[in-house]
Order: C-alpha cells, then sequence, then structure tokens
C-alpha cells in the first residue's frame, strides 16, 4: 500500500500526547467506567483488553466523544477536550453498521471531510486532494464506485481506514476491529495497523485475542470497569494480571 503522508509522523514526542485521567461514564446510574487513566503518545498501538461489559467499548466512545462523561478529564496536546477532537476517528464494531445503506465507497471515505466542510458544506480541492490521497493509500481506487455492502470484512475495515485518514485523523479509535476478519484479512489490517502507528498516528483499539495481541500492540489498558494496569503490553498481559481482569484462577481457560 502507498505511504500515508500526515504531519504527526514528523513529531514523534509528547506533544502529541493524549492523557486520560479518572475517566468515569455512567449509564442511568449504573457506572460502566470507573476512573480509567492512561498516558500514550502519537507512534503507539493500545489494545483495550478486559470481559464483555468491562467499559472497552465504553472508553473508546468517551474519547471520542460519543458518550458523556460523568468524571474525569481528556487532554489531547496538552488541550482539554471537552466533548469531541476533529483530531480523532472512530471506526465501530462492524455489526454496528447498516451496511445494505445505499453508499459507496468513495462517499463513505468522503464523509471524513465533514469535520472540516460540515454537513452541507461544498467540497474545497483540498478536500478532493485528501479524498484521493485516502483511497490511494489504501489501494481501493479499483473499489471505489462499488457500494458498501459489497466489500467483504477486510475491505469494509479499510474504508473505514480511508475515511479516518481523508479526515486527517491523528487518534484511531477502533471498537473490535478484527472480529469477524478471517486470517488473511486479520493478517493485513494488523500490518495497515502497524503502518499506521508508524508513520506517526496513535491507533487505540478494543481486542479480544490474547493470543495475538502481543504481535500487534506496543501498549496494553486492562479493564474490569475499573482499570487494573495499563503499560507495555509485555508487562501487562502476565498471568497474574489477566486473572485479575478476567476473575479466573491461573491455568483456567480465559474468555474474553
Amino acid at each position: 500500500m502507498s505511504e500515508i503522508h500526515h504531519d504527526c509522523c514528523e513529531h514523534h514526542d509528547h506533544h502529541h500526547e493524549l492523557v486520560v485521567e479518572d475517566l468515569c461514564v455512567t449509564y442511568r446510574r449504573h457506572l460502566a467506567l470507573d476512573r480509567a487513566g492512561f498516558a500514550t503518545s502519537c507512534g503507539n498501538r493500545v489494545a483495550l483488553i478486559g470481559p464483555n461489559g468491562a467499559g472497552k467499548t465504553t472508553l473508546i466512545k468517551a474519547i471520542a466523544g460519543l458518550v458523556p462523561r460523568s468524571g474525569g478529564s481528556i487532554r489531547w496536546r496538552g488541550t482539554a477536550v471537552r466533548k469531541w477532537s476533529r483530531e480523532f476517528a472512530y471506526l465501530p464494531q462492524r455489526e454496528e453498521v447498516d451496511w445494505s445503506f445505499p453508499i459507496t465507497v468513495r462517499g463513505l471515505v468522503e464523509m471524513g471531510r465533514y469535520p472540516q466542510t460540515g454537513w452541507w458544506g461544498r467540497f474545497k480541492p483540498t478536500d478532493r486532494d485528501a479524498v484521493e490521497r485516502a483511497i490511494e493509500a489504501l489501494e481501493l481506487g479499483e473499489l471505489q464506485h462499488r457500494q458498501i455492502r459489497e466489500l467483504s470484512g477486510g475491505q469494509q475495515q479499510r474504508v473505514f481506514l480511508a475515511r479516518a485518514i481523508a479526515q486527517e485523523a491523528h487518534v484511531l479509535l477502533l471498537d473490535e476491529p478484527f472480529t469477524g476478519l478471517d486470517r488473511r484479512a486479520a493478517a493485513q489490517l494488523g500490518e495497515l495497523l502497524s503502518r499506521l502507528s508508524h508513520e506517526g498516528r496513535l491507533v487505540i483499539a478494543s481486542h479480544h485475542d490474547l493470543r495475538s495481541a502481543p504481535e500487534l500492540f506496543d501498549e496494553a489498558l486492562l479493564l474490569a470497569t475499573r482499570q487494573v494496569r495499563f503499560g507495555p503490553v509485555a508487562d501487562v498481559l502476565t498471568p497474574a494480571l489477566l486473572d485479575q481482569t478476567f476473575g479466573v484462577p491461573t491455568g483456567k481457560e480465559r474468555r474474553p
């Protein structure tokens, strides 16, 4: 795939740092996320790991500004994020998307420019250029006029990533991106996320496969409604911490 140029990749330092502190989310008096906090920066891939209902999706949506926080703060590049940032791109779980919606690959990628143009704004040459670069980078040229319902699972994920690239997002927030992909598509997606991070983006994704996590991610955040541990994958994905997170004795089968 083509190289994706992005100004974030020219600044691999803490000027592009995401800091989450004591983040809480409550749904109808139910505490869904309890004081999650971590700091990471561009160039990293972060896995959110925990059992079903642990708050992984909630954390992603809270960072993206899609659900309200009941406490805590988010800072990006030293500035408080009140609701959402146009430098963040959210990629939902595939089952949450209405793939029968009549839109082409190009049309979906163009939606990445809406934070800049507004829903009814006219496209400028810079917007068209951003879309073209994203389509070329994700090698979607031959697919750009196809309806999204005609795509394979791996192709669908590439289109959503292209939308994020067209948005010129620095932070990619992915909800279970590998779920439902066959081995080949999962490997291709893993290589793509690695390339995006090496070129300077911050990738944060909920993930359920403990075996593949060390190959796909640099850092991990263990969640069980309350944060268990955050740090380098090798330090976090230990038997003791995983048992604490999933609530099963060492040696038993874990079912994220």
